[in-house]
């Protein structure tokens, strides 16, 4: 009996060893598969491809359709071009976009060289310098928020006045890098606190499928062009509205993160070829089958839902052509 217990005694710390050793690799096996399971690598899966890059230089201005673009954490650029960088104000400060102006959008900014070029139906060409470091910088309005633009100069102000016809007297303003940004979250809180705008309505960028507007046509019996809609990457050889479930997409270095569907307004109904405001439609029509659901109306509120608004995670160049690829983690 005695030779018994002391045989147990001395067999007794090698099981509790044996236990201590036996559960820390139970840990380290749990350990190591959350592990393998929390880098588990990204699928990327094809969901289409880049149809058109259109920078829209001007708010509410003529698109400029490129084939290559390259997307920076704050807007969609094509060499000194920036989208919405350039703004029409009144004398006030206050903005003006082609829902007060329809024919806005028939006016196109472009760059040649070291100057900038307006050009707009029975208006001459006006060319003046991209840089203008002594012209006045303009406190202006933009959706109710403060934010800065460096005067184009009188020539700018002359043209773009005699242009729209107007009783009053109009400026041109361009956003430069070191003024102070708007916060994509004070316009809309969904967006992180870090994504900056300059003149765009709420974020850098946003994404639209030609099948979408496909769709919208055929509802409406007529054929709608995209430009209509004012989208950066338009994407084909998709189904439509599919992109409203693309979360996170890649587009060649460039990754995108979802941020919210684009709630549509009036200035849907003025026609990109003509100037011309309908003021019903296709407003009309998206909204009889494209409101959001009712948990997400305090969101969107009666706004229909036509595009979708994404931040730029990583930047990059972005191509006409280029494969889009659906993240799934």
């Amino acid at each position: 009996m005695e030779l018994r217990g002391l045989a147990a005694s001395a067999l007794a710390p090698s099981r509790k060893a044996a236990l201590v050793i036996g559960g820390a690799g139970v840990a380290l096996l749990g350990l190591g598969l959350g592990l393998k399971y929390l880098r588990r690598p990204a699928k990327a899966s094809r969901v289409g491809v880049v149809s058109q890059l259109l920078v829209h230089p001007l708010k509410s201005g003529k698109a400029l359709s490129v084939a290559l673009a390259h997307l920076e954490p704050t807007s969609v650029t094509y060499g000194h071009l920036k989208d919405r960088n350039w703004l029409v104000i009144t004398e006030d400060g206050h903005m003006v976009t082609g829902r007060q102006q329809p024919r806005l959008v028939l006016v196109s900014l472009t760059c040649a060289g070291d100057q900038l070029c307006l050009n707009g139906p029975d208006m001459e060409e006006l060319r003046f310098p991209l840089h203008q470091p002594d012209n006045a910088v303009i406190d202006c309005r933009v959706f109710s928020a403060d934010i800065q633009g460096r005067d184009c100069g009188d020539d700018a102000s002359r043209w773009l006045t005699r242009y729209l016809g107007a009783e009053k007297t109009f400026r041109l303003v361009h956003f430069e890098p070191q003024m102070k940004p708007r916060r994509a979250t004070e316009i809309e809180p969904r967006f992180p606190q870090y994504e900056k705008v300059a003149y765009h309505d709420v974020g850098p960028v946003m994404l639209l499928s030609e099948a979408s507007v496909g769709h919208l046509g055929g509802k409406l019996g007529k054929d709608l062009t995209v430009e209509r809609f004012r989208p950066n990457i338009v994407v084909s050889d998709c189904e439509a509205f599919a992109e409203d479930s693309w979360e996170e997409i890649q587009i060649g270095d460039v990754c995108m993160q979802r941020v919210m569907s684009c709630g549509r307004c009036i200035f849907t109904t003025v026609d990109p070829e003509t100037g011309i405001i309908d003021r019903k439609e296709p407003l009309e029509t998206l909204k009889s089958y494209r409101l959001c659901d009712p948990s997400e109306k305090h969101i969107y509120k009666s706004a229909p839902l036509f595009g979708q608004m994404y931040t730029v995670k990583k930047t990059g160049a972005l191509r006409v052509g280029d494969v889009v690829y659906k993240i799934s983690r």
